[in-house]
């Protein structure tokens, strides 16, 4: 079972390591990758899953492993001494990951507590001779890079840190019949922006919160597929949700529900003109009609989430409200239509009702799209708990 995901796409320029950790076209040669993920549900044993998918040539990963940050906290360098395991890969330390393909590791006896951080450290002796490198930008925690296999270091003090996560884009544990998890395909909205860096504080790690003191809900796994500017028709960042379903959510173990909260960045980046907004509504509601189809094929739920205002936002914002116009056309969809098994009224948690086209300004992340911590405490106190029971 998942207890944590990252949703791989194509690392940008901007977004490669920095200096001197990439070098024309080599990435990470003879480098140590820190990296901490904060889990769901916890378990005894646990295996990493490392990605390949957007990389331009195959992946050769030296050494890796895991262990527990010091006093468990998020986005640090430091490890508790001791808890350090050898990660290996059908018995052998070391493994090359195609272009295109992922890896799952062997299964490593390691105690995680749910809602606990995980360090994962690995080398590349060669590095990946390309700049076309998979990861997740928007990790919104602390990765430490450092020259020199430095994989069995208590502390990196001297390490760069950057705030994206590479390669790693699942972990998995041995948990209990009654585990069972949740996916939600989004953007930035469920990917943190806004969000406070090292303290996994966004929406779902909110309702991951409120999940874990219900007993009735406290086995639920939460898989976030989430990743800024993604959108549902067309490639942005990352594949667009229809082309990722299968990879990911049909494809994860253990998948009951499914909430869909995308489609803001198809109606904002599509022309501001009656026409073209009135297709892109059309357009979003078929294509939740498909992800609907196509997850019910699988016995799972799905849950559709209203979009939250974006009044204000200098770019997606219009003057003449046709954009406005498509969310509240799918909003209604959403609400009405009683294709989703249920919906989620995050748009009524976060507008503003003297101007609902709005968000309250006590939500508002300061540029009238994204979220704060305390919206994205809105979102995760708006999902009803009891549709997960």
């Amino acid at each position: 079972m998942n207890t944590w995901v990252s949703m791989p796409q194509l690392t940008e320029p901007q977004n490669l390591p920095p200096e001197p950790f990439t070098q024309d076209r080599m990435v990470l040669a003879d480098s140590t990758l820190r990296q901490t993920i904060h889990t769901s549900v916890g378990g005894r044993r646990m295996r990493l899953r490392f990605s390949n998918a957007f990389g331009g040539t195959a992946l050769p990963i030296t050494t890796a492993s895991v262990a527990l940050p010091v006093d468990g906290q998020a986005g640090v360098s430091a490890i508790q001494a001791g808890s350090a395991r050898p990660v290996t890969f059908g018995g052998r330390s070391s493994v090359v990951v195609p272009a295109g393909a992922q890896v799952v590791s062997d299964p490593v006896d390691l105690v995680l507590a749910p809602r606990s951080n995980l360090t994962v450290t690995i080398y590349l002796a060669e590095g990946q001779p390309s700049r076309g490198v998979t990861s997740h930008p928007g990790s919104r925690t602390t990765s430490y890079l450092l020259a020199g296999n430095q994989v069995e270091a208590e502390d990196l003090p001297a390490a760069t840190c950057t705030e994206h996560w590479y390669f790693l884009s699942g972990v998995e544990v041995c948990s209990g019949n009654t585990t069972m998890a949740v996916a939600i395909l989004g953007d930035s909205l469920t990917d943190g922006r806004g969000s406070t860096t090292n303290m996994n504080n966004r929406w779902p790690d909110q309702w991951l919160e409120r999940l874990q003191a219900n007993r009735r809900t406290a086995g639920i796994a939460i898989l976030n597929q989430a990743a800024g500017g993604n959108r549902v028709l067309n490639d942005g960042l990352g594949p667009n949700a229809l082309a990722r379903l299968d990879r990911d959510v049909l494809a994860q173990s253990g998948v009951i529900w499914l909430i869909v909260f995308e489609g803001v960045n198809d109606i904002g980046t599509a022309e501001a003109t009656a026409a073209a907004q009135k297709r892109i509504a059309d357009d979003l509601i078929a294509a939740y009609d498909q992800i609907i189809i196509r997850a019910h094929a699988r016995g799972i739920r799905v849950y559709g989430a209203t979009l939250s205002p974006f009044g204000g936002n200098a770019d997606y914002d219009d003057p003449d409200g046709y954009r406005e116009a498509a969310r509240q056309a799918v909003n209604g969809w959403i609400r009405t239509s009683r294709r989703f098994d249920s919906t989620i009224d995050f748009d009524l948690a976060t507008r503003d009702p003297e101007n609902p086209r709005q968000l309250l300004a006590t939500v508002d992340g300061g540029d009238h799209l994204h979220l704060n911590p305390a919206g994205y405490r809105a979102l995760a106190e708006a999902v009803p708990l009891r549709l997960f029971q």
